[in-house]
């Protein structure tokens, strides 16, 4: 049996809902209109955004090529200021950080790296801005800053990351003279897969010196 019995039994239960109804189904059309259009507004600035800051970087890869480290200044601060929510930001502080080690700043690099590990949402980004910021610390004869900041790196994340930070730990226990922390450290790198000639020269280096000393 038909729910309702009549054409016109059909019709006027329509009628009765949409006058419950209508007034609500509008307003739920006219809404997600205004959604739909609002999220396509919002979808074209990001793009016609991205697009700007994309510039802008190739405009700073440019600078940094050329050496024209006022120029990477500017551009970077650019990128930092219009752009900070992006990944261009950090690429921009590491720019910047690079352009300040060429130009004997050690402390104005330190600075942008510090705020790049501070600010980047990116976790490879974060070790690469990391890492880099330890080799300033070691020009800048600040160890135990440098052992500070590794301790502090939660082990879960470190990744490929590990050898790296475990080469860098033996450098600042070098620097510092406690060679047998340092010994440690660059066989850590080497098990984790840090293989350079570098490195082993490294470790060989300190083998050499303890039989040096044995004699």
């Amino acid at each position: 049996m038909e729910i309702y019995e009549t054409e016109e039994e059909q019709v006027a239960a329509l009628k009765d809902w949409w006058k419950a109804n209508g007034t609500s189904v509008i307003s739920g059309v006219i809404m997600a209109i205004i959604i739909v259009g609002g999220w396509n507004l919002w979808q074209s600035f990001q793009q016609d955004k991205m697009s700007q800051a994309s510039s802008l970087y190739e405009k700073l890869i440019k600078a940094e090529e050329a050496s024209q480290f006022e120029s990477v200044d500017n551009i970077a601060n650019k990128l930092n200021k219009n752009y900070n929510s992006t990944a261009y930001a950090t690429y921009a502080r590491l720019f910047a950080a690079k352009a300040k080690v060429e130009e004997q700043d050690l402390v104005a690099a330190k600075e942008q790296l510090q705020i790049a590990v501070a600010t980047s949402s990116d976790a490879e980004l974060i070790h690469v801005a990391r890492t880099r910021l330890i080799r300033v610390l070691l020009a800048l004869q600040e160890y135990e800053q440098g052992l500070e900041i590794i301790a502090d790196v939660d082990q879960s994340s470190l990744g490929g990351f590990a050898a790296i930070y475990e080469e860098l730990k033996g450098d600042l226990y070098v620097a510092l003279g406690r060679v047998g922390e340092a010994r440690t450290a660059y066989q850590a790198a080497l098990s984790a897969g840090r293989s350079s000639p570098l490195l082993q020269f490294k470790l060989d280096d300190l083998t050499s010196s303890d039989s040096a000393s044995a004699l």
